[in-house]
């Protein structure tokens, strides 16, 4: 097993609960925050009625976002360096969804040490939501 500086281990996990329930309300502070009023998310007879779906469903970015937590709740915001996502499923109100980010490898570089994280999100039914991969700089 690779060791860092700071103690992070290849193979190492951290999971945490993201949302429980998620509400309605909140995908519509999402939509005022980042400007996206796209009716999918905000009108349900929009979503319901003129595109097909069972209801409004939680932007992309908006779970990728919460999704975000684990490793800057790991990490810190400043050493994250990479973070990208690949949505698998919709997120839907009363959604519960946890996250889990995995050590990958840890890299020396000339800047000091990398980690390289693997990204999962699940909802309430263990349905994969999201997957990706971050890279993060630790302290030396």
């Amino acid at each position: 097993m690779s060791l860092s500086a700071n103690g992070i281990k290849v193979g190492e996990t951290r999971e945490s609960v993201l949302v429980e329930d998620l509400k309605r309300t909140r995908i519509v502070q999402y939509a005022g925050a980042s400007g996206d009023y796209n009716p999918l998310h905000t009108d349900e007879r929009f979503a319901t009625e003129v595109a097909g779906y069972p209801g409004v469903f939680a932007h992309g970015m908006l779970t990728m976002g919460m999704t975000g937590r684990v490793l800057t709740d790991w990490v810190g915001t400043e050493a994250l360096l990479t973070f990208g996502v690949r949505f698998k499923a919709q997120v839907w109100p009363g959604d519960t969804l946890t996250a889990t980010a995995t050590v990958e490898s840890v890299e020396d570089t000339p800047a000091g040490p990398v980690a390289h994280f693997s990204v999962r999100t699940v909802n309430q039914n263990g349905a994969e939501v999201v997957t990706g991969t971050a890279a993060a700089r630790l302290e030396p």
